[in-house]
């Protein structure tokens, strides 16, 4: 279980430093930040310790410098748009863990907030590198680990400096990680997964791993295409994995043994090219004529797919059922991402969603604000639901 921050907590640490571990690797651009969720999610727990007087140092990776200083990938668009949210000059301490960062860190007011320049300039954060740990471990008092989307990856700011300070999970890390244990652990009954993508291959893990937890798989997405050629369909031109035959049978028998039943498309929309506005038409999985490709699931595979998530208490969508960037491919991610958002305004469906496209997929139907909960996490949340440890969380617990 996790070692959460308590109230109880939160009284005792006025004057206290806090370094925080958040991720702030958000859109850019022109030096603005241009979409701020991950920041707005981080601010009422950081305005809940500097509430209590302590003060908060917080810091995060952008991109991928390598080790390397580079002047586009600089946190300053982070530290402009705190400062404006938060409406105080918030510092930024521009040489990580040197001298300067730890005269700032020092000198910072109880109450007030400074942030580290990109971690990921010091090619010490991704080696989880000692000694770059414990010159950030020096800049506070306290350690919580606040980006979940980075949990499953050892570095210094993740995991090291953990080791080094009292440490504890903060409250968006709390919130993802129960949400994912709610649905995946406990949840309440039926439960289904929407599985969608292009590749078995990238999710393969995730797949044998639900077949065990949830009652009912909806798959879609390119990766159904190579299902429905392992149970014998021609699927024309559609992206699919020849090499992923006999393994998705294997999945497929398995499911069965687990009692877990698996939904496959029975109509797609397809199309002989691959663009905007292309020509389309629905066909059954038995008619995909030679030159065609499977670009989305069709309208009835739609229809069973929400007949499926009408009958159950939970569920866990990873991944669009087809091609949604293009339209009119979006139709399936959209219609059943509307159905799945309007069970839950009705309190008829706890609904968690993340990883990789997922987010955007469910933004483009106007559907993410009504889930019960969205990962921002890409690879991390994928781990999750594969079974794996994070480093990240493992030291951020406690045993019961």
């Amino acid at each position: 279980m996790l070692s959460v921050i308590s109230d109880d907590k939160v009284s005792q640490w006025s004057s206290q430093r806090i370094l925080m571990r958040v991720d702030y690797n958000c859109p850019m651009s022109d030096g603005r930040v241009t979409d701020a969720t991950r920041i707005d999610r981080t601010l009422a727990g950081i305005k809940r310790l500097t509430d209590a007087g302590a003060s908060v140092i917080l810091m995060s990776h952008f991109g991928r410098p390598k080790g390397v200083r580079q002047a586009e990938m600089s946190l300053a668009p982070v530290r402009a748009y705190l400062s404006d949210i938060l409406g105080y000059d918030v510092t930024m301490a521009d040489d990580i863990c040197g001298t300067g960062a730890a005269e700032m860190a020092s000198a910072l007011a109880p109450g007030k907030v400074m942030l580290l320049e990109n971690l990921r300039f010091h090619a010490g954060e991704e080696a989880n590198d000692p000694d770059f740990a414990a010159s950030l471990a020096a800049l506070g008092d306290i350690f919580v680990g606040n980006a979940f989307s980075c949990a499953h990856r050892a570095h210094a700011s993740t995991e090291g400096v953990a080791h080094l300070l009292p440490a504890f999970a903060g409250d968006t890390l709390a919130a993802e990680v129960h949400a994912l244990h709610t649905v995946l652990e406990t949840p309440k009954r039926p439960v289904a997964a929407v599985v969608g993508g292009a590749k078995i291959s990238t999710k393969l893990a995730v797949l044998e791993h639900l077949i065990e937890r949830v009652d009912h798989l909806i798959l879609g997405g390119g990766m159904a295409n190579t299902f429905l050629a392992a149970g014998g369909a021609d699927m024309g031109l559609s992206l699919q994995e020849a090499d992923m035959y006999d393994t998705a049978r294997k999945i497929m028998t398995a499911a069965t043994a687990k009692g877990c039943q698996l939904h496959l498309p029975v109509d797609g929309v397809v199309a002989e090219t691959f663009a905007e506005g292309a020509d389309n038409k629905v066909v059954g999985n038995d008619t995909i004529g030679s030159s065609e490709m499977v670009l989305d699931i069709g309208p009835d595979s739609i229809a069973r797919a929400c007949a499926v998530l009408d009958q159950c208490e939970t569920v866990l969508w990873n991944g669009p059922m087809g091609a949604f960037e293009v339209q009119p491919f979006d139709k399936a991610t959209v219609q059943l991402a509307r159905h799945a958002a309007m069970l839950t305004a009705q309190n008829k469906l706890i609904s968690v969603a993340g990883g990789g496209d997922t987010v955007a997929a469910l933004n483009h139907a106007g559907a993410a604000g009504q889930f019960s909960y969205v990962s921002l996490a890409g690879g991390a949340f994928l781990e999750w639901i594969e079974g794996k440890r994070l480093p990240g969380i493992a030291v951020l617990s406690i045993t019961p």
